[in-house]
């Protein structure tokens, strides 16, 4: 290798891990938005899905209880055929940035349960199926938090809820984190339990050459933001639905 090569070799080096942490920022957005956090309440959902190509028909419960600067999301999901087959909780403080996790828990049929810890003392993310770990900058959430915190920001700007905009968040799983944008699509009408409401849909798309899953959620905001339809589709053709049969607040 010649000089002049090296040089440039080193150089680009440079250059990149110079870059890197731009892009990792990219990646990690910590953005401090308005917010209004929605009043406790039980949300109950049928279930349509399909898994390993086989249809499922179900239910599904999510316990929200949001007060005294703290809140908790428990949700279950149960099929006919083969009883409960997810489980997922988190619970935290609700700060400056709106919903702050401090411990996220995942339980899917026939596999170990998965966590993600948020611990604010070390400003990091750890997993407990994984080494990997993640600063802690503010903002972060977990993929049971996730919709809840778009809620909360929807009610806090709900004129910037227009079809085209994107809300960022950094979300953590079982065993990872990743950035997912959500952007609006359109307003639609949605059949539910509590009748025919107007929700804005969303859409968090895998990024590209990625083989993540895609989240579809419709917001009501004559139902307090809550959602009335939510769909986690994967690249396989898999999917769960959910469409809200009841809310009782508390």
């Amino acid at each position: 290798m010649s000089i002049t090569t090296l040089q440039r070799t080193l150089a680009a080096a440079l250059l990149a891990a110079a870059l890197a942490p731009a892009a990792a920022a990219d990646q990690h957005p910590s953005v401090k938005r308005a917010f209004s956090v929605p009043p406790s309440a039980d949300l109950s959902y049928s279930i349509k899905a399909r898994q390993r190509g086989l249809g499922l028909a179900g239910d599904s419960t999510t316990a929200w209880r949001a007060g005294d600067g703290k809140y908790s999301v428990a949700s279950e999901t149960r099929s006919a055929l083969f009883g409960k087959i997810l489980e997922n909780k988190s619970d935290g403080a609700i700060d400056d940035y709106g919903l702050a996790p401090s411990q996220y828990y995942e339980k899917r049929y026939r596999k170990e349960p998965g966590t993600a810890t948020f611990k604010r003392d070390s400003k990091t993310i750890v997993f407990g199926g994984s080494e990997q770990s993640y600063p802690l900058k503010g903002g972060e959430q977990d993929r049971n938090s996730a919709p809840w915190q778009l809620v909360a920001v929807a009610r806090g700007a709900p004129d910037k809820f227009t079809p085209g905009s994107e809300w960022a968040f950094f979300v953590a799983g079982r065993r990872d984190a990743e950035a997912w944008v959500f952007k609006v699509l359109n307003q639609e009408s949605v059949h539910t339990g509590e009748g025919e409401v107007s929700a804005v849909h969303l859409v968090k798309a895998p990024p590209p050459n990625d083989q993540g899953q895609q989240v579809e959620v419709w917001l009501a905001p004559s139902l307090d933001w809550f959602p009335v339809k939510l769909r986690f589709s994967d690249n396989d053709g898999d999917y769960v639905e959910q469409t809200l049969e009841k809310i009782t607040k508390k």
